[in-house]
């Protein structure tokens, strides 16, 4: 059986985000949702507009969020929009906040290890592919923040995000047991990836190797020097590909950045989401 494809460059450009992209050999069809991190208010990390635009021109893509969960200035529509308005995405790009309108769109989850449906964004239905477009980080509660976790919490609604969090018990999202959030993190990733099938792509850009998510208004600066980008058609191969590149990595500041992973236990993310199929920890690491 021939090895999954998992590809990586160095040099953090626009021009070889371009390339990673084109190297997949897929064409996202119809109207193309490219799934970000619009950037809390204050933080520092977050992945520039400016870096994207050239592929989501190509694309001719929306940028796609969903509001917050936690109290902040993406909670609501109103305050979301004039933040992405104030981080420059608006200037370059269409702007939907998915959860604007309600009801919240349901996807199953027959197998789910911790929760049996996923409430996301009801404008997802408008959108025929997606480009997860992640940047790799730490998570003060996920350990590590990448494709996975853009396709469960960050395709979810403001009500599934909490609903992920407390692992089917939205009261509870701040104090359920961490193993089963991160399984319900895995079990709402299935389901977006499960919804798109074969029409969506995976880019996590590695820089800016901050402990903390772009979700924090005070972040700590990044403790890594920058790595590259990683690119595939599988969402766990590419997360467990840049934690593999962590792992590799000699710079001291791993120490560090693998501490936040490690005390989160995030790797099991990775666990939970390979069991329920959505893909191959095993892949092969293609260099461009």
């Amino acid at each position: 059986m021939e090895q999954l494809k998992v590809y990586f460059v160095r040099e953090i450009t626009s021009e070889n985000l371009i390339k990673i992209y084109r190297a997949l050999n897929i064409s996202l069809p119809g109207k193309v949702a490219v799934k970000l991190h619009s950037g809390e208010a204050g933080n520092q990390n977050y992945v520039k507009p400016e870096f994207v635009k050239p592929l989501i021109d190509e694309l001719r893509g929306t940028v796609v969020e969903c509001n917050t969960a936690y109290p902040g200035e993406r909670d609501t529509t109103k305050k979301h929009e004039a933040l992405m308005k104030a981080h420059g995405w608006s200037n370059y790009f269409d702007v939907d906040i998915m959860d604007s309108e309600g009801p919240d769109m349901q996807l199953a989850i027959p197998a789910g290890h911790q929760i049996k449906t996923d409430y996301v964004g009801t404008h997802m239905s408008s959108y025929d592919s997606m480009l997860v477009l992640s940047h790799f980080k730490g998570h003060p509660m996920g350990g590590y923040g990448g494709a996975l976790k853009q396709l469960s919490i960050g395709c979810a609604s403001s009500f599934g995000k909490a609903y992920i969090h407390g692992a089917g018990e939205p009261d509870k999202m701040w104090n359920t047991e961490q193993d089963r959030f991160l399984e319900a993190m895995a079990d709402a990733a299935w389901a977006v990836a499960e919804y798109f099938k074969d029409k969506i792509a995976y880019i996590n850009v590695m820089c800016n190797l901050s402990v903390d998510c772009d979700c924090c208004a005070v972040a700590e600066d990044p403790c890594m020097k920058d790595i590259g980008i990683v690119a595939g058609l599988d969402p766990v191969a590419v997360d467990q590909a840049c934690i593999d590149l962590i792992y590799q990595s000699d710079d001291p500041g791993k120490k560090h950045f693998m501490e936040r992973v490690e005390s989160r236990n995030g790797i099991h993310t990775i666990e939970a989401a390979a069991a329920l199929g959505l893909g191959n920890r095993t892949y092969q690491l293609i260099q461009l």
